[in-house]
């Protein structure tokens, strides 16, 4: 359809009828701005009111659609076909629209469901997958104009990528944050307070739950199992050899290097000050021993320590740990020469991390090693 003559054929008929765009637009129940566009060629009148203006004008409907008086037969013809045309085209504009503001919700839930719920609840995935559903059929119906295959090619293409990031940043948050995985298939728990999240790509072990020491294990390549994954009475998110070897120096001088250590071992939540005597390092903790010494906690985080310290710093001769009511001297000889296999643990002056694991990390689970350990060296 021709919209700049039908819209001067509209304004000729208005003002052949003596009326102003205002009288016009007050009739129909418009502005006077949407009578001027009609008017100057730029939209046509809406589907219901052209009836109602073709009335309002004296004219027909035909004569309307034409842009001109006294037409014949084919014209009326091809009005149809225009008018037809038209109301297809208007209902498309409609549901596009209508899908993209589908997509916009989808995603608004999408970001809303990742940012207000917690990766333990159900609830963000779920909602998350929704609004993921939510944006991909709107992005599958705006896509209407092409050929069928490339539609859906498209589509499935924009899926992949979608569930792609979704994948990628969760695990980002899982690795730096230390959280659980929000996008997992089971979830599995065992009576020794260890549960197993099961992604698609890796399993995330959570330890220690619901405790100061609760910290995660990722496990990238699907190694562990419940009776294999590292367990320890400490976090070992901080206090693991991964996370203090960094802190591997050869003097004990550096107060920086030796505080960060200190703060990354156990006991140092409790609240401490330390102080270096030349290569004697003596650690004031806040805390009663006994009092938190259940389950041998303390005794394997001094013989944890202690490894930890003469392992990582290497002209240090001697520990004091002094508690309320208690002391604990332990000298460099007294480690090597009563801790089983210590002379594993180190190899061309670094750290062998598969050693620490084993004659370290595991042997603390032990309460009858830690208290053989601990009655010769504490």
């Amino acid at each position: 359809m021709d919209t700049l003559k039908i819209g001067k054929f509209i304004a000729r008929c208005r003002k052949e009828k003596k009326m102003t765009q205002e009288d016009l637009a007050k009739i129909l129940g418009v502005t006077n701005k949407t009578i001027s566009r009609w008017e100057n060629g730029n939209y046509m009148p809406d589907l219901s009111l052209l009836k109602p203006l073709s009335e309002v004008l004296g004219i027909s409907l035909n004569e309307l659609l034409s842009g001109e008086k006294d037409i014949n037969v084919q014209k009326a013809d091809e009005n149809i076909f225009n008018i037809t045309n038209y109301s297809r085209l208007a209902i498309e504009k409609v549901f596009k629209h209508i899908y993209i503001a589908l997509m916009f919700l989808g995603l608004f839930l999408i970001i809303s469901a990742l940012l207000v719920t917690e990766p333990e609840s159900s609830f963000g995935a779920i909602y998350t997958t929704i609004g993921l559903c939510m944006f991909i059929i709107g992005f599958n119906h705006c896509l209407k104009k092409y050929k069928v295959i490339w539609q859906w090619v498209l589509t499935f293409a924009v899926t992949l990528f979608c569930i792609g990031c979704l994948l990628f940043f969760d695990y980002v948050n899982v690795v730096e944050n230390r959280s659980v995985p929000r996008f997992r298939l089971s979830v599995i728990y065992t009576s020794d307070n260890i549960l197993e999240y099961k992604t698609l790509f890796y399993n995330v072990f959570r330890l220690n739950i619901d405790t100061p020491n609760e910290y995660y294990i990722v496990d990238k390549s699907k190694k562990y199992n419940f009776s294999t994954v590292p367990k320890s009475p400490f976090n070992l998110n901080k206090s693991g050899i991964d996370n203090i070897m960094k802190y591997k120096n050869k003097y004990i001088g550096n107060n920086s290097n030796t505080g960060g250590l200190i703060n990354s071992l156990p006991l140092s939540d409790y609240g401490y000050v330390f102080e270096i005597d030349d290569t004697n390092l003596i650690i004031n903790y806040d805390m009663t021993k006994w009092y938190y010494n259940d389950d041998l906690y303390v005794d394997k985080a001094l013989i944890y320590n202690s490894v930890c310290f003469f392992v990582l710093i290497d002209n240090l001769d001697s520990i004091t740990y002094n508690f309320s009511g208690s002391t604990y001297y332990i000298d460099r000889d007294m480690v090597v020469k009563n801790y089983p296999n210590y002379s594993k643990l180190i190899k061309d002056n670094k750290v062998n991390k598969n050693n620490f694991n084993k004659y370290v990390l595991e042997k603390i689970n032990d309460d009858e090693f830690v208290k053989d350990v601990f009655d010769k060296i504490g």
